[in-house]
């Protein structure tokens, strides 16, 4: 990877560290908490008055949880009564008052139950003089597993991973997750009643939706016991689901079992939940430090969904049209889009989605000089691997076959990560501490 992609992706972290985007959204003004919206056209205040505060609970879950529980603690110190926030596997500072504890993601685990058993210790019995303050960051749906009652963490374990290959994207999977636990879908906020409560919310999904967001823990939720059963028959998943989850969720379909708070619930007339950052942040950041590099910048969307094989073939027909046409951009031109694709896993192999983009792009974009694509995870793990995304360019396809390494049949087995790795096209970043989706650069020089 060439200096010049690297400062492009260091500017794409910079503008999704977590501290700064708690210290853009959360200041102490004497006894006063204020948090401003700035996802808004007119960023707006709330405040709160602390004097007129009995608990101040700081609770969280996601890649980002660590950095922004630190930053939280660094604004309002001691008057913090208790805290807890739930993470992935990391190395992080201790703090004062806010604990962190580790947990599996993608799929749940044992770690991830104990803390989720935890945390809804520290909610249990609060008053309406109580202050809830829920750090919410992606990943933190699998990092807090409470399942429902009948279903056992093995089950849950097994739809996720069920769901995950088949390509589902992420609403699809939450819908699904949401029905099958105690806190997401809004049932965090309904256990932390009547307590106030309020959500800064990094987001790792497409358009932001609230309730898609870590399964929406504090958000209402527009999806049914119908819809996830749905979701599960027309993704050809129903036969192999678990017998304790098609009855737990059957018997939600006769009303046998509770549904999810939804919409106009009074409930959340308590609960503020404000995004403070997204994946437009880092895609604006990548833009801007690309022009102060002399190259024509240009934002695709930051909205890209689909099959991480088809998105391939949308590059190669962008860098064509530069080169032929210099739109929509000329050379040198930097295309970036943010988004997050999906990959319909049918064979045996390792990797991710911007592995698998990068891949399926390597003979979409041989022979046009001077074009290089990235894919990068902002969390830095894509997929179950140890790489954050992988780059190729128009030699490489070359490249491979010197070393007789065939992309059609490694694409084939889902192998991107192997082939990549031979090639040597992986990024390697580790763990970032945030999570703003992904970015995908196509180069054109």
């Amino acid at each position: 990877m060439d200096a010049g992609l690297r400062a492009l992706l260091k500017a794409a972290l910079k503008a999704a560290d977590p501290a700064a985007a708690v210290g853009r959204s959360l200041r102490l003004d004497k006894s006063r908490v204020i948090v401003t919206d700035p996802s808004e056209h007119h960023p707006r205040d709330v405040c709160f008055n602390l004097n007129a505060v009995r608990r101040l609970v700081v609770i969280g879950a996601g890649k980002a949880a660590p950095a922004m529980a630190a930053a939280v603690e660094s604004v309002l110190g001691s008057r913090i009564t208790d805290g807890l926030v739930v993470t992935t596997s990391g190395r992080y500072e201790p703090l004062k008052r806010i604990r962190i504890l580790r947990a599996g993601h993608p799929i749940p685990d044992g770690a991830g139950r104990r803390a989720a058993a935890q945390l809804v210790d520290l909610v249990t019995d609060l008053s309406p003089d109580d202050l809830v303050l829920f750090l919410l960051s992606g990943g933190g749906s699998a990092l807090l597993p409470f399942p429902a009652k009948g279903i056992t963490l093995r089950d849950k374990q097994r739809v996720t991973d069920q769901l995950l290959r088949s390509g589902a994207t992420i609403q699809e999977l939450n819908a699904v997750r949401k029905h099958l636990s105690l806190l997401k879908g809004g049932q965090l906020a309904a256990r932390c009643r009547p307590a106030r409560v309020i959500s800064l919310i990094l987001s790792d999904v497409i358009g932001n939706p609230l309730d898609a967001i870590g399964s929406g823990p504090t958000a209402p939720d527009p999806t049914t016991f119908r819809d996830a059963i749905a979701i599960l028959k027309n993704r050809s998943l129903w036969p192999g689901v678990p017998l304790s989850v098609k009855q737990y969720l059957e018997a939600g379909c006769r009303g046998a079992r509770p549904e999810t708070p939804k919409p106009g619930d009074p409930l959340f007339r308590r609960v503020q939940n404000v995004i403070i950052g997204d994946n437009r942040t880092a895609v604006e950041a990548v833009a801007k430090k690309a022009r102060a590099m002399g190259l024509n910048a240009f934002v695709l969307t930051n909205k890209l969904e689909g099959e991480a094989r088809e998105a391939a073939k949308r590059f190669g027909v962008l860098a064509r049209r530069v080169r032929q046409t210099g739109q929509p951009v000329s050379r040198p031109a930097c295309l970036i889009a943010g988004g997050e694709l999906t990959v319909t896993v049918s064979g045996k192999g390792s990797g991710g989605r911007c592995q698998e983009l990068a891949l399926a792009a390597v003979k979409e974009i041989t022979g046009l000089s001077g074009t290089t694509l990235a894919a990068f995870a902002t969390d830095g793990r894509d997929g179950p691997t140890d790489a954050a995304g992988a780059v190729v360019d128009d030699k490489s396809l070359l490249r491979a076959v010197r070393m007789g390494l065939d992309p059609d049949r490694y694409l084939a087995r889902n192998d991107s990560y192997h082939f990549l790795k031979k090639l040597g096209g992986l990024i390697r970043s580790g763990p970032t501490g945030t999570n703003l989706n992904d970015l995908y650069l196509l180069l054109v020089r």
